[in-house]
């Protein structure tokens, strides 16, 4: 220790008049410890110096199991907080850093926290003291003890403007003096960015070049949600502060992650592993719930609220972060945070996509005035952004394959809860006794907090098993009163909860403050979370949210149900908020169009109609004793039918049904261009089909891709021969092209209609150039082909074809003209009317 002393003597009774008696050395205790402090500048910096005794220091900084439990480098830490007199800051920030402050004294660590902002010193200092004047004691601390920790914590603060290129250089110097005058060694810097996320770039840059600390002192730097608001701000936002800083020296903070019930959920799965092995898997869980409800509404907060609404403000951070905590693989070691990163980024690439049908929205209906008012916008404005959400997301994770994962938040909802639920199927039966504890609902349940239990609890169904504790600073809760929880009351439950409770900002600074990255979210991660949400904000950008008058009188107003992958709000919308532009005709139509049938619809409604007429024609040749020949073509046209047929005909005979390519690209089948690719994407993987029943066109042959020599037309052309009677398909389904080419029969492509050839070799004007095709015989063999076009970009195509003769060479589709078969035209309002 410094001047030779090696002893701590514990003075008591010391008070301020002994300091300013000798200021410049004396010793400060509290409790049963004591610390060294030099010489405290008031004026300055009013740094104190703490050094504890050298039998209470462990240098390793290591605890008994071996797990780190603090910097590997002791000595003077400097916090940082950037937006130090602001909304979070003034909630939970500074009571978070008081709290570590108060954990770590006595420990080899001196602090010194400096509150910066926009406004002169003169203007923030007396808010920042406002504030820190106002922070509570942890539990554990006495209330003799605290109020002298309280007093050197005000000691240690100091307000600074941070506005600057030059006021970050200024603070950068002031440490690097101050540190070479009391001759102290420097543990780290923490900088927390509690500001907007559109200056995190240049601030990060400023701390880089400023106040980077010199030699092998440790830089961590915090930053606040959002990180962006799609995929490609998120993406420019990360390179902009790689630039600046190194990955492992950001902690992108998501406070959920320090909630105690959910930084418990891995190790409750890992803790109660041999238990849940068995039925943690689709054929025991119904369905996943991640919820949050607020009783508050956005006011004060419409600025921000009204760019990002409630996906961007909860659901694609905190809530998605718990759906990868519930479906990962447990990590071997949980507090390694590159196996828990690519355990969650295994989740993401295992999603199905989300589009328009995945959620429903709503808005309370006091917003868009607040909208108006707040941001000074005319009586005739209205606000797209929901206010609630729900969403269903499906895995194709072989563990989760079917259970439904619902996320919900909303503004103005009956309660202020928040819970991970995991709801069992149950197969018991009860002949008698329906209130037998085996008949009752089995489900395991992540309190976060709030709502009816009004404590952070895990719960499980007494009917599913008993778990263990999850750490030693957890108890079981063994009295119980009369609420109910999800109708059930919670003696039903084996319930478990933390000993002492503790704010999740408290909890994740300490992590910073050790370096442990666990609970905090990869540059990985987040750009994989913005890339698997993005597409659904672009389809819900034109979207009106269902109105909602807020609280109790919602009833059932925001209720959904799930119908396949889509989902539904249960109830019709009572009000119309915002008067359409049009009013859409759901009229099917049926016609004449080049002298055969035509279907005329809206894109949903003929697509509707299509898959209707599709199963209807598997259904009939099923009834004959015959199996359904489906050829498809590629293209972008067939998908939303794949999506019908995939989430509304569950009735749809596949076990009977043999699906074939009408054309191929000349691509390896698992590239992004093979036709094949997007029907075993949008349509195979989703339906019971027999494996054998499937024939994909046998492009590539002897590691080569179409080449003539390899007989790959030919081939395909005797499994058609041996499979299919006559040679005549049940149903093929065509596209058109801009040009007029059917399949991958392409203009100038010189295919007799009645040659013996069923499949040949074509090429197309557009890359990849070779293909192979079903020829105009094959097509015209089928008992029935349908056409479908959608799209306004398709009507100046169905008007010119629907004026011109028959003249294969330049439009290929006027030779589908099948022989003993049927030919329907599916044409949507947009491509026949043009609007």
């Amino acid at each position: 220790m410094r001047n030779g002393i090696t002893n701590c003597t514990v003075l008591r009774g010391l008070t301020e008049q002994h300091y300013q008696k000798s200021p410049s050395k004396f010793f400060f205790c509290v409790g049963d410890w004591c610390d060294w402090g030099w010489t405290m500048r008031k004026a300055t910096w009013g740094l104190l110096l703490l050094l504890t005794c050298a039998a209470t220091c462990d240098q390793s900084g290591q605890n008994q199991d071996g797990e780190q439990k603090g910097p590997s480098r002791r000595g003077h830490v400097s916090v940082v907080v950037v937006g130090s007199t602001g909304d979070l800051a003034k909630k939970y920030l500074w009571q978070g850093f008081f709290n570590l402050y108060a954990s770590q004294v006595g420990k080899g660590y001196s602090f010194s926290f400096y509150g910066g902002g926009l406004s002169p010193d003169g203007r923030g200092t007396p808010l920042l003291f406002e504030i820190l004047k106002s922070q509570d004691c942890p539990v554990d601390v006495s209330d003799e003890r605290c109020a002298l920790v309280r007093e050197q914590f005000l000691r240690l603060a100091q307000y600074r403007q941070l506005k600057t290129e030059e006021d970050y250089q200024a603070l950068g110097q002031h440490i690097e003096t101050q540190l070479k005058q009391e001759g102290m060694v420097e543990a780290g810097r923490l900088f927390y960015l509690s500001v907007p996320a559109f200056a995190y770039a240049d601030i990060a840059q400023r701390v880089n070049r400023s106040c980077r600390p010199p030699g092998t002192a440790w830089l961590r730097v915090v930053l606040e949600k959002p990180f962006g608001h799609d995929s490609n701000s998120a993406q420019e936002l990360a390179t902009q502060l790689a630039s600046s800083l190194k990955e492992d020296e950001m902690f992108r903070i998501d406070h959920y992650l320090g909630k105690q019930v959910v930084s418990q959920i891995l190790p409750f799965r890992k803790g109660n592993r041999k238990l849940l092995k068995s039925i943690w898997n689709k054929h025991h869980i119904d369905r996943m719930e991640i919820v949050l409800k607020e009783t508050l509404d956005a006011k004060g907060r419409i600025s921000f609220y009204d760019q990002y609404g409630v996906i961007r403000d909860v659901i694609q951070n905190h809530l998605t972060e718990v759906m990868t905590l519930l479906t990962m693989s447990v990590p071997k070691n949980l507090t390694d945070c590159k196996e828990i990163n690519r355990n969650k980024l295994k989740v993401f690439s295992a999603l199905h996509q989300l589009d328009m049908p995945s959620a429903v929205l709503g808005q309370y209906q006091t917003y868009n005035s607040e909208v108006q008012l707040e941001l000074n916008k005319t009586k005739d404005h209205f606000s797209l952004s929901p206010t609630y959400a729900g969403i269903a997301v499906h895995t194709t994770m072989p563990q989760f394959d079917g259970v439904p994962i619902f996320l919900v938040s909303g503004k103005l909802l009956d309660e202020r809860v928040g819970y991970a639920r995991i709801t069992f199927k149950n197969n018991v039966f009860c002949a008698q006794d329906q209130t037998s504890i085996t008949c009752r609902p089995k489900q395991i349940v992540f309190y976060i907090g709030q709502g009816q239990l009004q404590y952070p609890a895990i719960l499980v169904s007494k009917n599913l098993f008993k778990p263990a504790l999850v750490n030693n600073g957890w108890k079981e809760v063994i009295e119980n009163d009369d609420t109910l929880l999800f109708g059930i009351p919670l003696s039903d439950y084996y319930i478990q909860t933390p000993v002492v409770q503790q704010e999740a900002y408290t909890e994740l600074i300490s992590q910073v403050f050790r370096g442990r990255r666990d609970h905090f979210v990869s540059a990985e991660s987040l750009l994989a979370s913005w890339k698997f949400w993005t597409p659904l904000l672009n389809s819900l950008k034109h979207t009106f949210p269902r109105p909602y008058p807020g609280g109790a009188a919602n009833g059932n107003l925001l209720d959904f149900q799930l119908q396949g992958r889509e989902v539904r709000f249960c109830s019709e919308a009572l009000v119309n908020m915002i008067p359409q532009e049009k009013t859409e005709s759901f009229q099917v139509m049926q016609g004449k169009y080049r002298s055969a049938d035509m279907v005329s619809a809206w894109s949903k409604e003929l697509v509707e109609r299509l898959a209707h007429d599709l199963q209807e024609a598997a259904e009939e040749s099923v009834q004959e004793g015959t199996p359904f020949h489906l050829a498809l073509s590629g293209g972008s046209s067939p998908l939303a039918l794949f999506k019908q047929l995939t989430q509304h005909h569950y009735a749809f005979p596949w076990w009977n049904t043999h699906v074939w390519m009408a054309d191929e690209r000349c691509v390896p089948p698992n590239e992004a261009e093979s036709n094949f690719r997007t029907i075993h994407d949008h349509l195979l993987q989703h339906v019971h089909l027999p494996y054998f029943n499937i024939h994909p066109m046998p492009v590539q042959l002897n590691q080569r891709l179409c080449v003539e020599e390899d007989g790959g037309a030919l081939v395909y052309e005797q499994d058609i021969a041996r499979l299919v009677n006559s040679s005549s398909f049940s149903y093929v389904l065509l596209g058109v092209g801009f040009d007029g080419h059917t399949a991958s029969l392409f203009p100038g492509n010189r295919l007799g209609s009645s040659g013996e050839r069923l499949v040949a070799l074509t090429e197309s004007p557009l890359k990849p150039h070779q293909r192979m095709s079903l020829t105009f015989g094959a097509i015209n063999r089928a008992r029935r082909v349908s056409v479908l076009i959608m799209g306004k970009g398709k009507h100046e195509l169905v008007t010119q074809l629907s004026r011109i003769k028959d003249t294969p060479d330049r439009w290929p589709i006027t030779k589908i003209q099948p022989v003993n078969g049927r030919l329907v035209w599916y044409i949507d309002y947009d491509a026949l009317l043009g609007q």
